[in-house]
């Protein structure tokens, strides 16, 4: 690392993935400064205010007692011994990998990067980001990865709301240009990580993190397709999938749902697609997951509206309430969720529509605002169908149960009831 640098580490981009590494490395004893391009964030973190679900006001306020502090200048990443990359990579509007934050956050490095300093990109992307796209900017001044400076590629592993795994027990894959620099990395993440696995080289790196998401996105896929046409034949597919699981070896249990949602399930094998597709090679498993996972919130919408059918009602003026509107249980983070696509199919339909989710105060869908209830036992009780969205801890559900008028449960965590029909 850069001897003579005054700072052990600046993080680039403080979201659900920047934010607690900077955490970590500070809560290890590490100095280090946050860099993001958001004036709110940094004004924020600085006034001990945080913006994310895992890390809380005394967190913030901890780091900030250990030294941190946030900026929106480039110009302190020249005072560093490393700088990790942690930018959002979404997907242009044709489903393109976008990296535009992460040639910004290269440009800012390459104008103020000094002998010495070990540089990490942590972004999901696709194999070949860090040795085509990353490297080249950086030696454009005439510095040389591995001779005088330091490159890797650590893809983060953060599990929003996950509360057994987060940062400092997760093992950290890390993937160097040179042997030196992976011995660099390692040297910086065993500071504040558990456990660090060594990959051969960054394209090795930038694959695992890929593989492990696409590895979900698929199996979540086959199960949706099942519960497509497992109710057909008669077959509790929770059912079978408990008892499937009582196996000790072969199965990893997956479910069923609305759909898939997060910074990274409907997101990052877009990236590996994306590349093979650059080979001329058709990637079929991850196009046909993705079309599968695409397709749950217009049969949640189906099913929603087979059983108003069953009731003598039709979705134009039923009254529908949305029970979570969140990807996944328990934080307040909306990136991608699949309740979105079905707010808007079933306003397109006429419903008269509502919410409850104890993580969103206001919610809108395709421009409309959405009404939220305070009271969602009562809402249900007077609601034509609920429909279960995402099972927050705050719900009730066999309460729910015994209020609701319809209750189409599609995530499976409601008891079997009269009520009560699940995906």
């Amino acid at each position: 690392m850069n001897r003579t640098a005054k700072v052990d580490l600046v993080v680039v981009g403080l979201g659900y993935v920047g934010l607690p590494l900077a955490r970590a490395a500070t809560a290890a004893g590490l100095q280090v400064v946050g860099l993001d391009r958001s004036a709110a964030v940094v004004q924020g973190l600085n006034a001990g205010a945080s913006h994310i679900d895992d890390i809380g006001a005394p967190d913030v306020r901890a780091m900030l007692d250990g030294g941190f502090r946030a900026v929106d200048r480039p110009e302190v990443i020249a005072d560093a011994a490393a700088v990790v990359v942690c930018v959002p990579t979404p997907l242009t509007e044709h489903g393109a990998p976008d990296l535009t934050a992460v040639n910004a956050a290269v440009g800012d490095i390459a104008a103020h990067l000094t002998p010495g300093t070990l540089v990490v990109l942590e972004s999901t992307t696709y194999p070949g980001t860090t040795d085509e796209v990353v490297r080249p900017r950086l030696e454009a001044g005439g510095m040389k990865a591995g001779r005088d400076f330091l490159l890797a590629f650590s893809p983060e592993r953060i599990d929003p709301g996950n509360p057994h795994f987060g940062l400092e027990n997760t093992p950290k894959v890390i993937g160097g240009t040179t042997p030196d620099c992976t011995k660099a990395a390692r040297a910086l993440y065993e500071r504040f990580v558990g456990g660090v696995v060594e990959a051969k080289g960054t394209r090795e790196a930038e694959m695992a993190k890929l593989l492990e998401n696409t590895y979900r996105h698929v199996n979540i896929a086959l199960v949706n397709e099942m519960a497509m046409f497992c109710r057909e034949i008669g077959v509790d597919l929770w059912d079978a999938i408990r008892c499937a699981s009582s196996k000790p070896f072969g199965f990893a249990p997956f479910y069923p749902g609305p759909g898939v949602g997060g910074h990274c399930i409907p997101i990052d094998p877009n990236y590996l697609s994306y590349k093979v597709r650059s080979l001329g090679i058709p990637f079929r498993f991850v196009e046909l997951a993705q079309e599968i996972n695409q397709r749950m919130p217009a049969h949640v919408v189906a099913r929603a509206a087979d059983l108003l059918n069953d009731l003598g009602k039709p979705v134009r003026g039923s009254r529908i309430l949305l029970l979570g509107v969140t990807y996944k249980p328990d934080i307040s983070d909306q990136r991608e969720s699949p309740a979105l696509d079905v707010a808007e199919l079933l306003l397109a339909r006429g419903a008269d529509l509502a919410y409850f989710d104890p993580y969103v105060e206001g919610w809108s869908a395709g421009g409309t605002e959405v009404e939220r209830v305070d009271d969602y036992l009562d809402a249900a009780a007077e609601a034509d169908l609920t429909v279960l969205l995402q099972s927050h801890r705050e719900l009730d559900l066999g309460r729910l149960a015994e209020r609701a008028r319809m209750l189409f449960d599609t995530r499976g965590k409601s008891a079997d009831h009269a009520r009560v029909v699940r995906l």
